[in-house]
């Protein structure tokens, strides 16, 4: 995996000089090797991690005639096989890098070599008969690209804060983009949190020429398309077990070792079992708990690990440390983000790479593909309920979701409905199974500075999304409508992202993620909802498949959600110097995105309450973490970089 960064503009040269400083502010995405290619038109460059052909993958790369130059960060899963498609055509290669078989696959076929690629990926080729810049992104947004437009000039880069570099982008935040981040976790792609920055959607492409910038959708999730040729439970089980065994094979090609995170859960449990059963030689996994044992599962992770045999290592993590990290995050997130659980993950990649591993393999995606959130099972006990509004009893079964909440277990038919029942019969809605959790995120904007509150006074979150929405999307079964909305707006815009490619990333690691093959992806999409949750049994395909792979505690364990804690880290005893000088009233008023007149009383109450709801924790986080982006990235800026940190990357001059 790896950093990319680039200029277009056909009126004036671009600055390699600046394409190899956007790529310094990024170089922990590729430690080992940088260089940039330049000529009268474009100038792109890349940071690289080396990890498939460590000797001659060397970036940019070029094809034999000096045609195409790509700049990549990604892998291609099945570039074996699709090398010996192109050398069956008579195309030479003189590496044996993914990335030559990416660039000769767009010499080949155009953009319609898209479909064949079976990866994560984002990369950009540059065309030099054309003078045209070809961007793509792989289906679900594993690996970013964020770019900008103005007056002639394209700028492309892995993360925000290489467009920043360049001092014609001045960075401001987005309201409206908040107002959906404070709404969904995330904007609404393409929109980012800073003004004028879009990102490059996934399963999208995008051409850039004289004549502008074309973008265009190459894939999208659907939910419509049954499949027809399996009969039973037992057809599904076997043709998705021999489905993700294929995919986990193929995330196992490295030229460097692989390992893998085991949570607790089913997922990363089985993830591992399968790379065991693969190459059941040592393999190295990781795991992070928590010190508070509201929210620890070391004792899974432990079990897991000694039933699959594998080498372990293990970390515990405090509320100190969580919040000496966090202002990392949230530079390395470039967005506010509403819960502290990006940070473990952050902690977790460190003791990754602390010892000399660039590799893992984990359980992302499964949940949303298998219907294994407890979100999925909430919409569909609300819509029972609905049908019988003033039941007594319908809400009582919500008692059976989130038992790792102590206060689930002794809610009052009436605390329920309080919680539970916003919008109950508005089962017509099309993002039904996700208004309740919705709403609870969109108190934190009662808070926001009335001047923020009278610019969106006609703004509407929801419109975006409404326009993003599958043709048909109405019609789907309401399991169906929920997955989407989980995979293509949380998954992709949050996960992927605030948990999964930055905070690897951050310390030089790629995640590979086999419940996201574009294969696995398709086939559970295809499938009966029945076999994805049978009745509240979440996974039900998953688990008639791996029963006695993995142990039974396991397997048979009430879903936790991935959660860490947010009111000892910000306001305990040890909470760091830096939150007393982010949240007083004079910073509050000078960020101005917030009212500090609202929300320092709600400050002082939490102080005061031993137990915290989950709505003031995510409105503690998201003002720790807004204010944080706005000091890092507009309040102070970043400092300019020094001749030390500046890359001595190789220029490629044309």
């Amino acid at each position: 995996m790896c950093g990319i960064a680039g200029i277009v503009n056909y009126s004036v040269r671009p600055d390699a000089e600046m394409v190899n400083r956007m790529l310094s502010r990024i170089s922990y995405r590729g430690p080992d090797e940088s260089g940039v290619y330049s000529s009268a038109q474009a100038a792109i460059g890349n940071v690289r991690l080396s990890i498939i052909d460590l000797s001659t993958g060397q970036q940019p790369m070029t094809d034999v005639n000096k045609r195409y130059w790509i700049v990549y960060n990604g892998e291609l899963f099945n570039h074996i096989e699709l090398r010996r498609e192109l050398e069956a055509k008579g195309y030479g290669f003189h590496t044996h890098s993914d990335t030559e078989v990416v660039m000769q696959l767009y010499a080949c076929y155009g953009e319609q070599a898209l479909p064949k690629m079976n990866g994560q990926y984002v990369f950009a080729i540059w065309d030099t008969h054309k003078k045209e810049m070809f961007i793509a992104r792989d289906r679900v947004g594993i690996r970013p690209l964020f770019y900008h437009y103005n007056q002639g000039e394209f700028s492309f880069g892995s993360e925000i804060k290489t467009l920043f570099e360049n001092p014609r982008i001045k960075p401001s935040l987005n309201n409206e983009a908040l107002s959906q981040v404070y709404t969904f976790w995330t904007a609404i792609t393409p929109h980012t949190v800073f003004n004028d920055i879009l990102e490059l959607s996934p399963g999208h492409w995008m051409k850039v020429n004289s004549s502008g910038v074309r973008v265009q959708k190459y894939w999208e999730l659907r939910f419509d398309q049954p499949n027809q040729s399996i009969k039973s439970i037992d057809e599904a089980a076997e043709a998705f077990g021999e489905l993700f065994e294929d995919a986990v094979k193929l995330r196992l090609r490295a030229d460097v070792e692989v390992a893998a995170y085991l949570s607790g859960g089913i997922d990363s449990s089985i993830t591992t079992a399968y790379i065991k059963k693969l190459e059941p030689h040592v393999l190295n996994t990781f795991s992070i708990g928590f010190q508070e044992d509201e929210f620890d599962e070391t004792n899974y992770q432990l079990e897991a690990a000694r039933y699959l045999n594998t080498n372990h290592h293990s970390i515990k993590c405090s509320s100190k440390e969580i919040a000496e990290a966090f202002p990392r995050v949230v530079n390395l997130c470039e967005t506010p983000v509403i819960r502290t659980a990006p940070t473990p993950m952050y902690l977790l990649s460190r003791l990754v790479r602390s010892n000399n591993i660039k590799v893992v393999i984990t359980g992302e995606g499964a949940d949303e593909m298998l219907a294994g959130y407890n979100i999925f099972k909430e919409s569909e006990i609300r819509r029972f309920w609905a049908k019988q509004p003033n039941s007594a009893y319908r809400p009582l079964l919500l008692r059976k979701l989130y038992p790792y909440l102590p206060q689930m277990k002794t809610a009052s038919p009436t605390m329920l409905k309080l919680f539970f029942g916003f919008k109950l019969e508005d089962t017509d809605n099309p993002f039904y199974s996700h208004l309740l959790r919705w709403n609870n995120a969109e108190h934190i904007k009662k808070h926001f500075h009335p001047n923020v509150k009278s610019s969106l006074n006609s703004f509407d979150p929801f419109a975006a999304l409404q326009k993003n929405l599958p043709d048909g999307f109405n019609t789907w079964h309401s399991l169906a409508k929920a997955q989407w909305l989980e995979t293509s707006v949380f998954m992709s815009g949050y996960l992927l992202s605030s948990q999964g490619d930055r905070m690897a990333m951050g310390n030089s690691v790629e995640g590979r993620y086999p419940f996201l093959d574009y294969r696995v992806i398709e086939f559970c999409a295809s499938l009966p909802p029945k076999y994805k949750l049978n009745g509240l049994n979440e996974k039900y395909l998953l688990k008639k498949l791996i029963k006695g792979k993995i142990p039974d505690s396991i397997l048979n364990r009430s879903k936790q959600a991935y959660r860490a804690p947010i009111a000892s880290t910000f306001l305990g005893e040890q909470a760091p110097s830096y939150i007393k000088e982010l949240l007083n009233a004079e910073s509050i008023e000078h960020v101005g995105i917030f009212n500090s007149s609202s929300v320092l009383p709600m400050l002082e109450k939490m102080r005061q309450t031993p137990r915290t709801s989950e709505v003031e924790n995510m409105l503690l986080t998201s003002l720790v973490s807004t204010h944080l982006l706005y000091q890092q990235f507009i309040g102070q800026k970043p400092a300019p970089l020094t001749p030390e940190n500046i890359l001595k990357s190789n220029i490629i001059t044309e």
